[in-house]
């Protein structure tokens, strides 16, 4: 082969690595946290990315929830649910005792 077609045969190489190692992981998570936006219901446990614990009390509409935070059931806030880093089904936890 010449040296034209070994370096963009390098190129080519280096964008499909560089495809699979970042991007694709990268779509993948996107995937994974909208599915988990959609499936979150009331009763549901979450982690914020500010790294409170919560449970989901309300919907309020197609973007918004409100979380319940503490031990008083006092701390309501709505919030977004971009805001969500990992979420805990209800049914899930109370299964497992």
């Amino acid at each position: 082969m010449d040296q034209v077609t070994m370096t963009i045969l390098m190129l080519v190489v280096c964008f499909g690595l560089m495809y699979f190692l970042t991007i694709r992981p990268q779509k993948k998570k996107e995937e994974e946290l909208k599915q988990m936006m959609e499936t979150l219901e009331v009763g549901d446990s979450v982690l914020t990315t500010s790294g409170f614990y919560g449970v989901v009390v309300d919907k309020v509409d197609e973007t918004t929830i409100i979380v319940e935070f503490g031990n008083d059931k006092h701390c309501r806030i709505p919030m977004e649910k971009s805001a969500i880093q990992a979420m805990e089904k209800a049914n899930a936890s109370s299964s497992e005792e």
